[in-house]
């Protein structure tokens, strides 16, 4: 038996030649990159790798985001490796001058380099295939510092290093996410096995809810569930506009024990905000749920849609399977459209405009009736950032709600004077509005009142 001493003072114990956890491990990841900076490039990188370890039984305790500069890079790197078990870098390994993660890594830990023939055969097989020179700084890619091992790489030409210094791991990655997803899959996950052992199984399970603020959410619906925060089990409020996703933390020597440790706060969470919870997984939408719903009452919705654009009928047509339920929509961005198209009244437009209960009723029934469906819903309002007036300030939306030998009503209501904000609201609430009327359930979305013909 053997305690080893790990650089976060945590320990790992070994008995019958496998090594068990005592102490969850801590990583660190760092992008590096001057494009990531300034906003050429999304830092994607960053959150898979952050949901790859936490997976696979890490807490990923920071994400540091850094320039190609030498002495920052070395700096980075080396209190990275002070604070953690493991560090994760990408990025900056190149054969360019301003690729300086490999330089870096040298300097930091004193030595020089040596040449990887496996890599440097492949890269030049690759060159001859595509009918390219092979430069010097391409038989540059093929060193690493003296002191690491070789992560091969199929899908580049810069490999991936391994390093164990100072009670700590390290690996230096590109940052081409195809070439750094490869390499954790591939490489990294086998190393931390052999290193780490039997980390256990950490377990994010995610709830919807809409039609709900985070602080009432958590302060009058859920309230205190802090009985249940136990054995590493916690939870964290995602909000967004118009819902909040709820993510619940577990964790188990598999997946399957990570989920049955979660079962009691799920059902705690059920049974105190079943109506505001329209689905789980981290990538369920409300469309999806919507989606359902017509399906099981073999039913078909159509969008009559002006202030969102039709961004309520392409989220219903990002979900395969959705020819089912949805039969399409009217963009009537302009009066004209409404009248023609939908059947609205002109007179109704000039007496009291086109953002209007009136309007937003004839939408919604006029769409339906044209496309045939059950139901039909719509939007009218003003997204902003101009057009307001005193009685119609911007962020006004009227919201209609159709179904055939059933409701017909509309909904006002007020959101905030950024127009995309606008447009993303609008789409929650009324598919959050039509799932409830679906289902039964009141009141409505943020407590808005009902407005019949």
């Amino acid at each position: 038996m053997r305690l080893k001493t790990c650089a976060c003072n945590k320990y790992l114990w070994k008995l019958g030649g496998f090594m068990w956890n005592l102490g969850p491990m801590k990583a660190q990841i760092i992008s590096i990159g001057n494009e990531l900076l300034i906003g050429d490039t999304v830092n994607t990188n960053a959150s898979w790798m952050g949901k790859f370890l936490t997976g696979i039984g890490f807490e990923v305790t920071q994400v540091h985001t850094i320039s190609d500069e030498l002495d920052l890079i070395k700096k980075t790197i080396r209190r990275s490796m002070e604070e953690s078990d493991l560090v994760i870098s990408t990025g900056g390994l190149g054969p360019t001058h301003d690729d300086m993660t490999k330089k870096a890594v040298a300097d930091l830990f004193d030595v020089g380099y040596k040449l990887d023939e496996e890599t440097l055969e492949y890269i030049k097989a690759i060159f001859k295939e595509r009918n390219i020179p092979f430069s010097e700084s391409n038989h540059a890619q093929a060193e690493v510092p003296e002191n690491a091992k070789v992560l091969f790489n199929k899908t580049g030409t810069a490999p991936g290093m391994w390093f164990h210094e100072n009670n700590t791991y390290l690996a230096v990655l590109p940052g081409v996410p195809s070439e750094m997803k490869y390499l954790m899959k591939k490489r990294v996950a086998s190393k931390l096995r052999e290193s780490f052992g039997q980390l256990g199984y950490l377990y994010s399970h995610y709830i919807k809810t809409a039609g709900i603020g985070e602080s009432t959410l958590s302060d009058e619906i859920l309230g205190d569930l802090s009985d249940y925060f136990e054995n590493g089990i916690s939870m964290a409020y995602l909000p967004a506009p118009g819902g909040v996703t709820l993510r619940l933390n577990g964790s188990g020597a598999t997946k399957e024990e990570a989920q049955d440790n979660l079962e009691k706060l799920r059902e705690a969470i059920f049974q105190k905000a079943g109506k505001y919870i329209y689905g789980e997984g981290k990538d369920f939408t409300i469309s999806e749920a919507v989606g359902e719903l017509l399906m099981k009452n073999s039913w078909r919705i159509s969008v009559a849609e002006s202030c969102s654009g039709g961004l309520i009928s392409n989220t219903f047509t990002d979900v395969p399977g959705s020819s089912d339920y949805f039969d399409g929509g009217i963009i009537s961005y302009a009066n004209h459209v409404k009248v023609k198209q939908l059947g609205v009244l002109q007179d109704d437009l000039e007496s009291v405009g086109a953002v209007s209960k009136e309007v937003a009723l004839q939408m919604a029934k006029g769409v339906a009736d044209r496309l045939g469906t059950e139901v039909g819903i719509s939007t009218t309002g003003v997204a902003g950032p101009g057009g307001g007036t005193e009685e119609k300030p911007v962020g006004t939306v009227w919201m209609g709600f159709y179904q055939k030998g059933g409701e017909h009503f509309a909904i006002r209501a007020m959101f905030t004077k950024d127009r995309l904000i606008n447009k993303e609201r609008t789409k929650m609430v009324l598919l959050e509005l039509t799932r409830r009327v679906l289902k039964g359930i009141e009141p409505m979305p943020y407590d808005l009142k009902k407005q019949f013909s």
